[in-house]
């Protein structure tokens, strides 16, 4: 099983500020979609809590310490291990947030989908340092939102 990561980041790795991502890019939650349907997505209790409800069309693992924490339609578990095994028999898991499980599992990662958008805002929450020379880009693809910011799509794989 592959292990993947995606997020959305501006400038200075900033990927939320309030349990909320600061910006609206619909062209970003298209490729998120894209990126995880079908798919396991692993999130904290935070991230999911942010998010609200369960995405559709997916294994939804939320990792959480609170035994008792049992919101409907998730798997609740208590460690990234627990969540590779809840996963199944899958081709790739994606880490979806926050900050805290992707500093957790980025030295595991296979593969990073990663967002950045050409903004400078403030944060409270940042992607980890990623780029150590350890990652090769395979795909990139640039855009410009129908609200005016600049973006880019690029995937990175983990080099053997």
């Amino acid at each position: 099983m592959r292990i993947a990561m995606i997020a959305a980041m501006a400038h200075d790795r900033v990927i939320g500020k309030d349990n909320q991502m600061p910006w609206h890019l619909p062209e970003d939650l298209r490729h998120f979609k894209q990126m995880t349907l079908g798919k396991p997505v692993v999130m904290g209790r935070k991230t999911f809590e942010s998010i609200g409800r369960p995405l559709p069309g997916r294994h939804n693992i939320v990792i959480s310490r609170q035994s008792d924490y049992a919101p409907e339609g998730v798997t609740r578990v208590s460690s990234f291990k627990e969540a590779v095994e809840a996963a199944g028999n899958c081709e790739e898991l994606v880490v979806i947030g926050g900050g805290q499980l992707y500093r957790e599992i980025l030295p595991q990662a296979d593969t990073l989908y990663l967002t950045e958008i050409d903004l400078q805002v403030e944060g409270d929450t940042r992607f980890p340092e990623w780029d150590d020379g350890s990652w090769q880009q395979i795909y990139e693809e640039s855009g410009h939102s129908v609200n005016g910011l600049d973006f880019r799509f690029i995937n990175m794989v983990r080099k053997c």
